[in-house]
């Protein structure tokens, strides 16, 4: 099977070269991202594997159709960035990696917590200047606190494991509530009642219709005086308008995202030399109560090689027959599922 793989970073190269000696598949690896622009590269692949930030869209499929290519095979759980009805009407099958590994999200959202709670971005930087004043250092106890969980598939429910160790009140909404984590004190509510009690906010939902733009100037306004809001999962689920307003206003007292919802101009590369065009994003970064990292709270070792593995799974089991365990259903829709 011959595959091309766009958004190519180092650290993709090494892992797919080290799963592909078991399958002896031809690899064609462009940095590119995958769009209308670029999808011509494709030409006489079999299969198509791409990122987060590739585009999918119709365009694009009908494109790699008439290059030949069968499948697109992502190395990721959500597809909101892919059209799975153009996939459908041109013969193409989609199929994603459902879970590279949970705990690395679940992780990295309260290791965003402690730093932004703790501030400890601004003190490791005055400590490397021999500045050693605690102003404007000071947090809260996380012990005690209300957490409200947004989404409780494999990334909410291992985040409300860890936070549970914290000695905290777990709230938690979501369309399908798991009875495991009720008998651990998870406690489902609505979504007005979890905004109007947490402390904390952390969201680990899917991209889709129902939940595009859930933060919103709306539910900003449910939230308590002072709210953290968490967001390791879609940069759309927020109106970064809406969170600026609620920042300047205090309303929300801190920010941590992962995330962006236009971060497919920035993230996954190095813009050191360059001036930022993106306004609301060079907003964010004003705010001395907000931490962005790039969309890195999936990467680790182990969650790249589960990628890698999952990934080439897939196109053998396309390769043998055609379909394969982690396709995805066109009436999936869009966006992904509560495991994202």
């Amino acid at each position: 099977m011959n595959v091309v793989i766009y958004s190519t970073k180092e650290w993709v190269r090494v892992a797919f070269d080290r799963t592909n000696e078991q399958h002896g598949f031809t690899l064609r690896y462009l940095e590119t991202r995958l769009n209308e622009t670029t999808v011509a590269l494709a030409e006489g692949a079999d299969a198509v594997c791409i990122f987060v930030n590739d585009i999918a869209d119709r365009a694009v499929m009908e494109a790699l159709a008439g290059h030949g290519v069968r499948l697109v095979a992502l190395r990721s759980a959500g597809f909101n960035n892919v059209d799975l009805h153009a996939a459908a009407e041109f013969g193409i099958t989609v199929a994603r990696v459902p879970a590279y590994s949970p705990y690395a999200v679940a992780e990295h959202a309260v290791a965003l917590i402690l730093g932004l709670n703790r501030r400890l971005y601004r003190a490791y930087n005055r400590v490397r200047d021999n500045n050693f004043a605690l102003d404007g250092l000071l947090g809260f106890d996380i012990h005690g606190k209300t957490i409200g969980i947004i989404g409780t598939g494999k990334i909410g429910g291992i985040f409300a494991d860890i936070m549970n160790g914290f000695g905290v009140t777990l709230l938690a909404y979501d369309k399908y509530p798991r009875d495991d984590l009720r008998e651990k004190d998870v406690n489902y509510v609505s979504l007005e009642e979890l905004y109007s009690r947490s402390d904390i906010v952390s969201l680990h939902c899917p991209l889709n219709h129902e939940t595009h733009y859930l933060i919103n100037e709306n539910s900003i306004g449910l939230m308590k005086d002072g709210v953290m809001l968490v967001n390791t999962s879609r940069g759309p689920l927020i109106d970064s308008t809406a969170v600026i307003d609620g920042l300047k206003r205090g309303k929300i007292g801190s920010l941590a995202l992962d995330v962006y919802e236009e971060e497919a101009d920035l993230f996954f590369e190095d813009l050191s030399d360059q001036v930022i065009q993106d306004d609301t994003f060079v907003r964010f970064l004003t705010f001395p109560n907000v931490l962005i990292t790039a969309h890195q709270a999936f990467f680790t070792r182990e969650a790249v090689a589960n990628i890698s593995e999952t990934t080439f799974t897939n196109l053998s089991e396309f390769s043998e027959r055609n379909a394969c365990t982690n396709c995805i259903d066109v009436d999936s829709g869009y966006g992904g599922t509560s495991a994202s």
